[in-house]
């Protein structure tokens, strides 16, 4: 017999963890190929985990709630055939000395003892549930079993979740000390404030009713968190004219949606603007690698678009390679991925990769937003309500004042690589291409 290990799979550049929410199956059952095993979720979407080989389950090495990196073993799969030790990536070679043991076991065993018994803090005689990765955690920052058994957990059944523990790290550092020295005084200041604003709870009477963040709300929560601390926001704003493509699309909808069986919306046109603003601006479209020492210029441009969720969240869906579509092509998949993702019937592989964001907060009436970006992407561009304005037109024979149909772009961007003349003419050439838009267009 073989034995497979299944491994988290890859979901993006952006995502390094999942938590496992839910195992389709236990120890013992039979798996067959493409079915999956069990259910995880990201900041971004849920997902279900596969498996790539038929066989029986016979180990999971992490329980629901956990929180697991990218490319960890999750679970042993006995397989038909010699024991290859394959693996979702990559092989493994086996010594065949009886002295020597398998990769595989010694994957195994690292798993199962990542908070082994050798240090002063095993934890095993709470208990209380903690996840190898928070085991892990209270192991490198030293903290006992009675601190551990303190801290409030946030997660099924009130156990201990990576955020939860982190943030009690960061509060227990931040303790003041009784006589800081004049060179720790600015940071014990800091610190002192810090222990200020957690004491600062909302007070709750009998009448108010506290209602829990979902999952999703509260990775989302995370994840902008995060964004605001790694990128130093800046916004620029434009003023747009889309008279023109107000009135060509009143003039085609109805035949393009007889014609293709969709509906011609704003949004692929707006999509189709950016991304050619983007081809002439190609420093918009790049990341910064972790360390903030290096700019990664992307070849593709894939546009993330923001969808609003029936439950109150967003999603980001990506249209890959943008650019390469013409108006039909990109209608079709901005309407196929804004149905998906409502029904959340989307696939992991359609929610990574982009390099660019756009969100429509006009959908809500909105006329400017101020988003935030979507890390590791260094900018996103909000579009603001159409409305009917009073405007002054130029024209050969004098000016005069007519009503055009107007909106605002809002463009947020990472200053620390994108500089205001970049960002601004990068909105600025968006707006070219809106106002300049061909009304004698055929479709």
């Amino acid at each position: 017999m073989a034995k497979f290990e299944l491994k988290l799979p890859k979901m993006g550049e952006s995502v390094a963890e999942a938590t496992i929410t839910n195992w389709l199956k236990e120890v013992g059952d039979t798996i067959e190929m493409d079915e999956p095993v069990l259910e995880i979720a990201t900041d971004k979407v849920d997902s279900e985990v596969p498996s790539e080989v038929d066989g029986k389950l016979v180990e999971v090495l992490f329980e629901v709630d956990d929180v697991v990196k990218v490319g960890q073993t999750i679970a042993i799969i006995e397989t038909e055939g010699e024991d290859s030790g394959e693996s979702a990536s990559e092989e493994v070679e086996i010594d065949d000395e009886p002295a020597a043991a398998s990769e595989i076991e010694k994957d195994i065993e690292t798993a199962k003892e990542t908070v082994s018994s050798d240090s002063d803090n095993d934890y095993s005689d709470s208990s209380r549930f903690y996840s190898p990765l928070v085991k892990n955690i209270a192991k490198e920052e030293g903290i006992s079993l009675e601190e551990l058994e303190s801290i409030e957990g946030t997660g099924k059944e009130n156990r201990v979740t990576k955020n939860d523990i982190l943030k009690y790290v960061e509060n227990r550092g931040s303790k003041p000390q009784a006589q800081p020295s004049a060179t720790g005084k600015a940071e014990t200041a800091k610190s002192m404030q810090s222990s200020v604003a957690k004491q600062e709870e909302p007070v709750v009477t009998g009448e108010d009713q506290i209602i829990e963040m979902s999952r999703m709300g509260k990775m989302i929560a995370h994840h902008m968190q995060e964004s605001i601390k790694t990128s130093a926001h800046v916004q620029s704003f434009i003023e747009v004219d889309v008279t023109n493509i107000w009135n060509w699309r009143n003039k085609h909808k109805n035949d393009f949606q007889k014609r293709e069986g969709e509906k011609l919306t704003f949004t692929p046109i707006f999509m189709e603007a950016v991304a050619k603003a983007i081809r002439d601006f190609p420093m918009i479209n790049i990341s910064v690698n972790s360390e903030g020492t290096k700019v990664i210029k992307k070849k593709d441009i894939n546009l993330g678009m923001a969808a609003a969720l029936p439950d109150g969240n967003l999603i980001v869906p990506v249209i890959k390679n943008a650019d390469r579509l013409n108006l039909v092509g990109m209608a079709k998949a901005v309407n196929d991925l804004a149905n998906r993702a409502r029904q959340n019937k989307l696939k992991p592989d359609e929610i990574q990769g982009g390099t660019y964001t756009v969100t429509n907060v006009g959908t809500f009436g909105s006329i400017m937003g101020t988003p935030i970006i979507n890390q590791p992407q260094v900018g996103i561009l909000a579009l603001g309500a159409i409305r009917k304005m009073p405007s002054v037109i130029e024209t050969p024979e004098g000016d005069f004042i007519g009503i055009r149909y107007k909106m605002i772009l809002s463009h947020s961007y990472d200053h620390r690589v994108v500089n205001g003349a970049l960002g601004g003419q990068f909105v600025q050439r968006v707006a070219q291409y809106l106002e300049g838009f061909d009304k004698d267009r055929e479709i």
